[in-house]
């Protein structure tokens, strides 16, 4: 009886041992996998697992109860931190997968109608007419038009901008018009009574092919520029919608200095692929590519990398993080009724929000929201490098599961990684924001009708070129 106990307990004791083996290699090929980790580092984490690994299985088969009893415990204590790992090791490469992998836009598309008319569906527009813009300029609307023929027969009727679309559907010109999300936003901005009077009996989701946007480079010795575009919605990150954060990061990995240049929404910009001017915000509706011609074309260089958020990106990573810590410039009350003071303040995810997106507090609008914005995010940036954030590690990786998008490769934000791990630099952030005059004048989205804009002080804009390329150069 007692050999069947002793031999029972030996095999109890080789089982854990080999689990605890077991264990140990998964852990060590996630790291692998992960690829954040320098050779050097990673030669370090195996001897160190093997070691202890080795210290806890002679432990266990050693005789002795003592030992044995030591063994159990300290087995159990490395089976612990290994299984945390793991989770930690899984929620990163299901992270990292979110990189580079996005191809394509959503567009939706709205059949708008006076509320006060005697169409309740689409069926009811049977053989009327339904005004658009150029099908040959919007290939997603193009598609949706297709999708609403394949349900009803009407006469196509062009608008040359959204103001003549709307005058078509007050003066009854056309029962119908159909309007992207993004385009009732801007409806919603300069003509808030019509945008009352409007209803929406019908919608469809069109995902259109994105064209290659920037070029890679060698993050880990190259410099490089990547715009933070962050949009005026909730919820899906894909949608096209109006820009309203538009920084430009400038990267320098060998001189450890990060620029952040804040361009306003309204800023009067080129739109290289229509030939026209607009402001910088309409740039979105057209799609992340838009947005990063216009900005190139601006600051004349050039962009190799992208990240878009919006929204929910931002509650949700600001939350996840445990808050932030910003120094406000002015003492304000933001339009949703939070109140900041000047000074240090601590921010959760909602009043951060508020913070990023106030500007009718100050008189100077824009230009201030534009500073607030980057003071948002250095905040981020520095959180992001504490210490503090292995403590809501798990959570920054769910918050941001799904909530941007980005050309960046799985594989250059490793290396990356592995070189900030390698030499734990100490990196240098400054900010700057363009500037310009308060005017009103026409725009490519809104033709008939003059709007307000910002346009840009030429000074300003050679300084961010300048201040931009030395970055780039150091």
């Amino acid at each position: 009886m007692k050999k069947n106990k002793k031999g029972n307990k030996i095999s109890f004791f080789r089982y854990l041992s080999i689990f605890l083996l077991i264990v140990s290699i998964l852990v060590l090929i996630l790291v692998y996998f992960i690829n954040v980790l320098p050779l050097e580092y990673f030669i370090v984490l195996v001897g160190l697992i093997a070691i202890t690994d080795l210290f806890a299985v002679m432990l266990l088969l050693s005789k002795g109860k003592v030992r044995n009893a030591i063994g159990i415990v300290v087995t159990i204590i490395l089976l612990i931190v290994m299984i945390f790992g793991i989770t930690y090791e899984l929620n990163t490469l299901d992270f990292l997968k979110q990189f580079g992998f996005n191809s394509y836009k959503t567009e939706t598309y709205n059949v708008v109608v006076l509320n006060n008319s005697e169409y309740d569906e689409l069926s009811d527009l049977e053989g009327k007419s339904i005004a658009h813009l150029d099908l040959d300029d919007h290939s997603g609307l193009s598609k949706a038009v297709d999708k609403i023929k394949d349900e009803i027969n009407f006469t196509d009727v062009i608008g040359e901008d959204i103001s003549e679309l709307s005058n078509m559907l007050v003066s009854a010109n056309s029962p119908a018009i159909i309007l992207e999300d993004a385009q009732l936003s801007i409806l919603e901005e300069e003509n808030n009574e019509l945008y009352n009077d409007i209803e929406i009996i019908w919608s469809i989701d069109i995902e259109i092919e994105l064209a290659k946007i920037g070029e890679s480079v060698d993050v880990t010795d190259d410099s490089f520029n990547v715009l933070i575009s962050g949009i005026d919605t909730y919820g899906s990150i894909t949608k096209v919608s109006r820009s309203d954060v538009n920084i430009l990061v400038t990267v320098n990995p060998s001189s450890h200095e990060i620029l952040l240049t804040s361009i306003p929404r309204d800023y009067y910009v080129l739109l290289p692929e229509f030939n026209e001017y607009d402001k910088l915000t309409h740039a979105g509706i057209y799609g992340i590519e838009t947005s990063v011609s216009a900005i190139e074309n601006l600051l004349d260089t050039t962009i190799n990398y992208y990240v878009k958020v919006n929204f929910t990106s931002l509650i949700d990573i600001v939350d996840a993080i445990g808050g932030i810590t910003i120094e406000s410039n002015y003492d304000f009350t933001s339009k949703d009724g939070y109140h900041f003071t000047k000074g240090i303040n601590t921010l959760n995810g909602k009043e951060a929000l508020s913070f990023a997106r106030e500007r009718a507090a100050f008189a100077e609008g824009d230009r201030i929201r534009g500073q607030n914005q980057e003071i948002i995010l250095e905040a981020l940036i520095n959180k992001a490098m504490s210490s503090s954030i292995i403590t809501n590690y798990i959570e920054l990786l769910n918050a941001l599961d799904d909530k941007f998008v980005t050309n960046i490769t799985n594989e250059e934000i490793t290396d990356f990684i592995k070189k900030q791990i390698a030499e734990m630099p100490s990196w240098n952030i400054e900010s700057i924001s363009l500037d310009g005059s308060n005017a009103y004048d026409y725009t490519y989205s809104y033709k008939s009708q003059k709007l307000y804009v910002m346009k840009p002080y030429e000074e300003s804009v050679l300084n961010a070129q300048e201040k931009i390329n030395n970055t780039l150069l150091q």
